[in-house]
């Protein structure tokens, strides 16, 4: 039922120019430079894991460009299962309505959350553990001139734009952060659990979800959403021994429409791996003053070499650590990189045939360095 997860879907894997082996560090993979509809774009990906839990994707047509940013966590299968699912359901629901709309990512949203719990319904017997692997999810389409963004999770979209003295950029954060380290996420959740003196707590070192998880939306993690899951002596005897008596995760994405100006210079979408690491400013800066060609890889490595730091230790050290070891250093990091360049106007977005699009992800696992484009397997496979 699961083997289709172990591989990229929908023609979406770029060859990427740049592979993987970035200075040197064989888990690190980046594309070179590439165009899209408003400018160019950068991605690069740093695996921390044993298996790479970020998925990245950015979607290309002449009208319109989309970014898909998805950092899983209990293992691979929801990131990937975005990386094939979510786009394919956003161009269905922005045809028929026309256009693209926060409508129309909602019901994208929606529908790729339903067919993962159909797919965990189907499989979970089997395979205990698939009931709680989740994923954080930032989206990001750029079309007639607007930006929509979205997301689950704490990975963030960061614009920078140019400051009122024209020379200064500044750091705006477009999405919300779904985690309880947020003051104002505690408080919605104990909001919302009147009767749950123990809803987030605050343990190792954090502040957790009934002392679990930190997000507190996602794709997938069905057994904090679906307590019958929570509640099964199977399930609490192989994956997890705590009970539930209600919801305590929502996949409700927070939407953000944002019309483009003209001091818009560049839009940052990565997975909480890079933001660990970096202040908004200081991603903004770095991608402002430095050359465009590796920027997203530049990135990366600055985070790495901050998360080195505060080990005392230098980047080439930790660059030679390897996977699964490494995450006690630093987690799995994706960067976007999209500048905007032009900006277009009267075009309609996300229509017509699914072949003008083109699709660069990130390979699935970037120490197996599989980046070849492959075939569609659906999920019936």
């Amino acid at each position: 039922m699961l083997r289709w997860l172990a591989r990229p879907a929908e023609r979406c894997l770029g060859r990427g120019g740049g592979g993987g082996g970035g200075g040197g560090d064989g888990l690190m993979w980046h594309a070179e430079l590439k165009p899209h509809a408003s400018g160019e774009y950068s991605i690069a990906v740093a695996q921390a894991n044993a298996k790479l839990e970020d998925q990245g994707q950015v979607v290309t047509s002449p009208a319109a460009t989309f970014v898909g940013v998805y950092d899983g966590h209990g293992g691979p299968e929801a990131s990937r299962f975005l990386s094939s699912r979510l786009f394919p359901h956003l161009q269905r629901f922005a045809s028929e309505q026309g256009g693209m709309s926060t409508d129309a990512i909602k019901r994208a949203f929606h529908a790729t959350e339903e067919e993962f719990l159909q797919l965990v319904k189907g499989s979970w017997i089997k395979q205990p553990q698939i009931a709680s692997v989740g994923s954080c999810c930032l989206v990001g389409a750029i079309a007639d001139n607007v930006l929509y963004v979205a997301n689950l999770g704490d990975s963030r979209a960061v614009l920078g734009r140019r400051g009122p003295d024209g020379r200064q950029v500044v750091a705006e954060r477009l999405s919300n952060d779904h985690n309880v380290a947020e003051e104002e996420v505690r408080k919605e959740l104990t909001d919302q659990h009147p009767d749950d003196s123990r809803i987030v707590v605050y343990t190792r070192g954090v502040w957790r979800i009934k002392g679990i998880i930190q997000v507190s939306r996602s794709i997938g993690d069905v057994y904090l959403k679906k307590p019958e899951f929570a509640r099964d002596p199977k399930f609490r005897q192989s994956v997890c021994p705590i009970p539930l008596k209600r919801p305590v995760m929502t996949a409700e994405p927070s939407i953000k429409e944002h019309q483009l100006r003209q001091q818009d210079l560049f839009l940052i979408f990565a997975s909480d791996g890079l933001w660990e690491q970096l202040t908004d400013k200081a991603a903004v800066d770095i991608v402002f003053k430095n050359p465009r060609a590796g920027i997203a890889k530049r990135l990366v490595r600055a985070a790495l070499t901050e998360a080195a730091r505060k080990r005392e230790m230098r980047y080439t050290d930790i660059k030679h650590i390897d996977r699964g070891t490494r995450r006690h250093f630093h987690d799995d990091i994706t960067v976007v990189v999209l500048y905007l360049d032009r900006h277009k106007h009267g075009v309609q977005p996300m229509l017509g045939n699914r072949n003008s699009f083109r699709f660069t992800n990130a390979p699935v696992d970037i120490f197996s360095g599989s980046a070849d484009e492959v075939d569609h397997t659906t999920l019936s496979s």
